[in-house]
Order: C-alpha cells, then structure tokens, then sequence
C-alpha cells in the first residue's frame, strides 16, 4: 500500500510537468523517444498507428514535445528523466524506443511489456527506416492499414509550400564524418541562385560561426530557437537539401521534397527520408577501400551531380 501511495505521488508530481493524468492499462503503450531529431520522427510512425488502431498513446520526448502542437492524435509529455521512468512506466502494458539502452537503460529488466526497434532498425533490408517502422507497427500490433505517416499536421495559419521557390539547405550534421564539403554547399548555392531559386541555410547558434568567418558570399542564416519554429518555416519552404540528418527528415515528415546527400551506401538504405518524395546522392564507387572511401566520400560527390539531382526532384515533383 505505501508504495502504491509513492507511486501516485510520483505520478501526482509529474502530471503538472506535462504527464498525462488518465491511468494506463491494457492495449496502453509508453514511447520513450530518442534525443535525435530524426530518430523520433520516424519512431512517431508506430505512436501514430497505434493511436489510429485506438491504443491509449503517450509519447515522452524532448523533440516530440517541442512539436506537441503537431501531433493532434497523440498525448505528448517532455522527456523522463530515469530517475522518475519507473514509477511512470509501469502501468503501461508496452514501454516502446527505439535503442535497447538509450535514452533509458535496462527497462527490460523491470518491464515486461519493453519493445525496442534496434532489429528492425539493423534488419537486412532494402526500405527505409519509415517504412520498416511502419511495417514493424502492422506485424507486431496485427494493424490493418498501416500509413508511413506520424500523423504531423500543421498549425492551421501556416501555407504549405508558400515559398516555391526557397530552397532551404542545412549544410551541418550531428557528426562530421555526415558532411559534405562547405565549399561544394556554397557551389550548389551559387548554382541554385543563378536559376532564380532563393537559397537559404539553416544552422543551429552553435554551427553559425563556422560559416560567418568564412570570406566567401553566403546566402542567409536561418537559425530556430525551437523544433517547433524550424519546423514552421520548412513546412512553408519549397525544397530542401542536406546531409543525412534529423532536418532532412522532418522536412520529409512536413512534405517538403527533399535531396539527401549520404557518404555510403548502407547508412542511405536505411536512413534515406522517407515521408514523401526525395532523392539521395551517392559517393561514386571508384574508390578502392572502405577506409579511403571514408577519407575521400566528399571530392567524389560533386557540385554538378547535386544540381543534377535536384533537376530531376523538380522534374518529380512537377508530375
């Protein structure tokens, strides 16, 4: 009984940190989101079709709550921190994310119901991670009619694609094994202005001041105090181009057609965008061994094959 009374106090205390205060049960499940963008944007896939299903959904999450006002079909509370995870977690018939010890460590050892994804994350597999996770919800839920949606939806004063011809290109990624040249960016900008398409970059404060000493000419900044706020200006953009990153795939999530640039090959199977139509580039396969194909992924992928690419995401999209 006294624990049952700590309990509730736990969960009392929480509910005002953005805790939902409706007690779960059978056919509830717990999703406890990864601290990457790109990560809980795909993950979202399954909390969405669950929901549609009629499962009771709550979703634990940095980002996803930033984007709470996005998400209508779901219930959507900050991250837990692991001290209070299980007190909160325990009533849910499922604990779901995405990496078997991350953010929370050891949740099966306590959770019966705990699910991760890191099979279907690392399955031998030609799709990508949105439809693996879609597929996963159908298998492992018996869901009929499952979507490659998280189920985002816009703030009703924003227009969609209002600015067709803004290209948003974020240049940065969370590593930088991830990035493509500075200089090829800059290229694909100057290409891109020539044609009259209006090219802003999006960086985050931290990324700012390795482009602001640069010499050369650049095109804006767009930096966003919240994923929230990025996620209103892409949703109004036309375009968007960048290395595989969370961005990317919110800017997929949002239907903006995007262009991905990738160092290789396996890592683009799984983790191209894949809410809406995109294309990836490729390092060309010349070079002989996967250590020097790491060193030198970047001078094999030029400027005019990016432009090329992204002639024909035009191309596609425009039928």
């Amino acid at each position: 009984m006294g624990n049952d009374k700590a309990h509730q106090a736990d969960r009392t205390g929480l509910i005002g940190r953005g805790l939902p205060d409706v007690q779960p049960g059978p056919r509830s499940v717990a999703f406890v989101m990864s601290p990457a963008l790109g990560d809980s944007l795909n993950l979202l896939i399954v909390a969405n079709n669950l929901a549609l299903a009629g499962w009771r959904v709550d979703v634990f999450g940095a980002h996803a709550h930033a984007l709470a006002a996005w998400f209508p079909n779901l219930s959507v509370a900050p991250a837990l921190e692991p001290g209070a995870a299980r007190s909160v977690l325990t009533g849910y018939q499922h604990v779901i994310q995405m990496h078997r010890d991350r953010p929370l460590a050891q949740v099966g050892d306590w959770h019966p119901g705990f699910i991760d994804l890191h099979d279907v994350e690392y399955a031998d597999n030609p799709h990508c991670m949105a439809k693996r996770f879609a597929d996963f919800a159908a298998a492992r839920f018996e869901l009929q009619n499952v979507v490659i949606s998280n189920g985002m939806r816009p703030p009703a004063d924003l227009v969609f694609r209002k600015h067709g011809s803004r290209v948003a290109i974020h240049p940065e990624a969370s590593t930088p094994d991830k990035r493509w040249s500075p200089e090829r960016f800059l290229g694909v900008f100057r290409r891109l202005q020539l044609t009259g398409m209006q090219v802003e970059f999006i960086l985050a404060e931290r990324e700012r001041s390795r482009w602001e000493q640069r010499a050369d000419p650049l095109p804006p900044l767009q930096s966003f105090a919240s994923s929230a706020h990025l996620a209103e200006w892409l949703y109004e953009s036309g375009w968007f181009i960048g290395n595989d990153s969370g961005v990317g795939h919110l800017a997929s999530a949002l239907g903006i057609p995007t262009l991905t640039i990738f160092r290789r090959r396996g890592v683009a199977q799984r983790w191209r965008p894949g809410f809406t139509a995109g294309v990836i580039v490729l390092p060309s396969w010349w070079v002989p061994t996967a250590r020097l194909k790491e060193r030198w992924w970047r001078e094999s992928i030029s400027v005019r094959r990016v432009i090329k690419a992204f002639s024909g995401l035009r191309s596609r999209a425009a039928r």
